[in-house]
């Protein structure tokens, strides 16, 4: 059941749900599986995906035909709700798309930002119960707007050797190359060090088991990475006018993800913060993943009873949620006052599963109240910048005692003589 506690009680470090965190015995069993594929190369894969997913693999790529059955295999209906969903989430990514710039105002001096995609990004997409095709959508746009050349999807294959029929026809959609029949800390070490199949990449985005995790953990600075993700984390902050069963129905969205999930509520109403209590455990007995939800309402469920809305205010920002739901009629008078929120939900009428599959925001955010610091998967995590400066002769001269002088300061001789050099002066 869900915890109700007084504000006097709250403290933010209770409220922050760890990033996963592997044990020396899997950080051994990762580095061993990262060795072995660099070794190996396509033998490793085939050989992990028959030890881990008791499936035989001819080859590690999905083929063109493997596409075309996987389309076949979908009704229509849900290739209608992946292209809409794509269209969305392409609509509000495409404004997040950055242009170089110069600025050449004065006589003899030009600078400015080159915004470069990078050349190969790589996906990781669970599989099993994990398979979202949601999530497949959210990774892969972005570097599609940023121009990437060629962006490269791994994810485990079943039992028969294929991957998951949604996962497939969300890839496609997407705009996804190549696919490779992969899961775990030996995707990781594909995408990253390259095989025979396999080129290597500039990035891995996508989430991940403890394994998942771990490896990206040890391929970061081989390759760029977007995060380690903790569990999935809901606040709600709600008035004494919103409805509890709506409130409780959005709390347990996030609670049926992990066992690990934190559901909260921070409300100014007593009577919403008993009425969403018991709505919660009505509605959590309908729930087919009721076992996952329970466990986490049981550990990670509270409900936080501030004396105003400003208080309640305040205490998102503290925790820094992944996602936050401000359920009043007017939410926008608050959303200036959120400093730390991966994606906020604005009103009674946008529950948090809006943006996790239609809204067009995107659902790969910031947890563990890394919020504070940090942001959801854009654009701009698969570009980078680089900058350029030319100045003419004359406009060197104009700068150069300045710069001998701000060189000398520093005891850096060799930086100011290797532009007094150029005038025939030695420092």
């Amino acid at each position: 059941m869900m915890k109700i506690m007084p504000v006097d009680q709250f403290r933010p470090e209770d409220f922050k749900t760890p990033p996963i965190q592997a044990g020396n015995d899997i950080e051994q069993k990762v580095d061993a599986i990262i060795s072995d594929v660099r070794a190996r190369g396509d033998a490793a894969l085939i050989d992990y995906a028959r030890k881990f997913d008791k499936a035989e693999l001819a080859c590690v790529t999905v083929t063109d035909a493997e596409i075309e059955e996987a389309f076949a295999a979908c009704d229509d209906a849900f290739l209608t709700i992946l292209r809409n969903a794509k269209a969305n989430i392409e609509a509000f990514h495409k404004r997040q798309a950055r242009t170089s710039f110069v600025i050449s105002e004065e006589a003899g001096k030009v600078m400015g930002q080159r915004v470069i995609p990078l050349k190969r990004v790589g996906l990781y997409a669970p599989g099993g119960t994990a398979a979202y095709p949601s999530s497949v959508l959210m990774n892969a746009v972005p570097p599609m707007i940023a121009g990437v050349k060629e962006i490269i999807m791994a994810t485990p294959p079943g039992k028969d050797g294929k991957v998951n029929p949604s996962i497939l026809c969300a890839a496609k959609i997407a705009g996804v190359h190549r696919i490779v029949k992969a899961g775990g800390a030996q995707a990781i070490a594909a995408l990253a060090y390259g095989t025979e199949s396999v080129p290597n990449v500039d990035k891995i985005v996508g989430p991940g088991n403890v394994f998942v995790a771990t490896a990206k953990r040890r391929v970061y600075g081989v390759v760029d990475i977007d995060m380690i993700a903790g569990p999935s984390e809901i606040l709600v902050l709600a008035d004494g006018n919103s409805d509890p069963a709506f409130v409780a129905a959005d709390l347990l969205s996030q609670a049926e993800h992990d066992r690990l999930a934190s559901a909260i509520l921070v409300t100014d109403s007593e009577e919403l913060a008993g009425k969403v209590q018991s709505e919660v455990e009505r509605q959590l007995a309908l729930l087919p993943r009721q076992e996952i939800a329970r466990a986490s309402i049981d550990n990670n469920g509270k409900i936080i009873v501030a004396h105003e809305m400003a208080q309640g205010i305040e205490i998102a920002n503290l925790i820094a949620p992944e996602h936050l739901e401000i359920c009043v009629d007017d939410p926008f008078q608050y959303l200036g006052q959120i400093e730390s929120a991966g994606s906020v939900f604005l009103g009674r009428s946008c529950p948090e599963a809006l943006g996790d599959y239609w809204g067009g925001t995107n659902h790969i955010l910031p947890t563990s109240g890394t919020a504070r610091f940090s942001s959801p998967l854009s654009v701009d995590d698969f570009v980078k910048k680089s900058q350029f400066l030319y100045y003419s002769r004359e406009s060197l001269l104009e700068a150069k005692d300045s710069i001998v002088a701000f060189a000398k300061r520093e005891g850096l001789d060799g930086h100011a003589n290797s532009v007094a050099i150029r005038f025939g002066e030695r420092v």
